[in-house]
């Protein structure tokens, strides 16, 4: 794989995103602005500044379909930015936290946005057309700690958590007169809202990075003790897999396809997994590393039912380990500090990414090509 362009927009990048078309892309560069970039003939021009936080801007997200930008912050606040003409007019989001908004995601449908926080909630908003305001409605009281991260199952409904209490949670987001309950799955059919469906208890450090695959069926996360977490058939049985490997942790995590992911972190350089035939996943490589001999993984793999893992559900069991051992790879490479967000680019019409964006302490924004990646495109399909 190759990377297509690599821009130093800054001297450090917290987040980052993509206009739908894909021409702009709009950053936080360490500090209480949003700065937004456009491609114009050879160069990359900055087009708009957003400036309505006190406080770094910790989350960013473009919408698709309806061209809005969310942002949150470490002042507890989000804004809503609809561009009128040639400027981006804001609208203040109501989320009564009183601690740092940590991320955001649009839904799926984009009627509804998630924020996760440093007051162990997490805020669901959603637009009231009678009062012409974005409102929210919290999740408390089941974190512990502040929440890292937020994705959104693809039926709008489920909404997977991480946390730095080590624990990956999903809940139901159903709300009356904004969604309905024909899109939800029969895991959340009878759910109501900020009800908890599944608690995973896998990890013994921090966790972040979740991300659900594109058809839903398995979820992914990361953990500060360099593990990566693959859960099957999320419900009252789920599957859980845990691949272990020596370099620094991962940050955050993209799914590919149904059986390929991309992790970002410490090591300033992409990390692939994968899944074999028989749903095992194992580390692949380093993106623009030649793939090493199977025969030589570093990388240790464990797999077991979810209700025989770590403490899930109050158990105990352990997975059987196949560690083997391996010296670590050279770091380094396009990013020279750690990667903390990777975004999908272009898609194929089966959903297939063909391109992702990643951006990192190092204030770069990088863009990378899957499909000249032989490995890639083996392993994806």
């Amino acid at each position: 794989m190759t990377t297509i362009e690599a821009h130093q927009f800054a001297q450090c990048i917290t987040c980052h995103a993509w206009s739908p078309d894909q021409t702009m892309v709009a950053f936080c560069p360490n500090s209480t602005e949003v700065h937004i970039y456009r491609f114009l003939v050879d160069k990359w021009e900055r087009v708009h500044v957003l400036q309505k936080h006190d406080q770094i801007v910790s989350g960013i997200d473009w919408s698709v379909r309806s061209n809005k930008i969310v942002t949150v912050s470490h002042d507890r606040n989000s804004y809503v930015w609809n561009q009128e003409g040639s400027e981006w007019v804001p609208t203040l989001v109501i989320l009564r936290l009183n601690r740092a908004a940590l991320c955001v995601q649009w839904s799926p449908k984009e009627n509804k946005f998630a924020v996760g926080s440093g007051a162990k909630t997490v805020c669901i908003c959603y637009y009231e057309q009678e009062n012409n305001w974005w409102v929210s409605k919290l999740i408390r009281k089941r974190h512990s700690s502040s929440v890292t991260s937020v994705a959104w199952h693809p039926n709008n409904i489920l909404l997977a958590t991480t946390s730095t209490d080590g624990k990956c949670r999903i809940f139901s987001t159903l709300i009356k007169g904004v969604d309905s309950r024909d899109s939800a799955t029969s895991l959340a059919s009878d759910a109501k809202f900020g009800e908890q469906i599944v608690q995973l208890d896998l990890c013994s450090s921090w966790a972040f990075g979740v991300k659900w695959s594109p058809s839903g069926n398995t979820l992914a996360y990361v953990g500060h003790n360099s593990t990566i977490y693959f859960i099957e058939d999320v419900g009252p049985a789920p599957s859980a897999q845990t691949v272990a490997f020596r370099d620094l942790p991962l940050r955050d995590v993209m799914f590919v396809s149904e059986r390929m992911v991309v992790g970002v972190g410490f090591d300033c350089n992409p990390m692939i997994f994968a899944a074999d035939e028989s749903g095992l996943w194992s580390y692949v490589k380093y993106v623009n590393e030649r793939r090493a001999a199977a025969s030589s993984s570093k990388y240790g793999s464990q797999f077991s039912e979810a209700f025989g893992f770590g403490k899930l559900y109050g158990q105990s069991k352990y997975g059987v380990s196949t560690d083997t051992v391996e010296p670590s790879k050279p770091r380094g490479g396009v990013h020279h500090n750690c990667i903390n967000c990777i975004i999908p680019l272009k898609k194929a019409e089966d959903g297939l990414v063909k391109k992702f964006s990643t951006s990192g302490l190092d204030g770069k924004v990088a863009i990378w090509d899957i499909e000249s990646d032989a490995d890639f495109s083996l392993k994806r399909n």
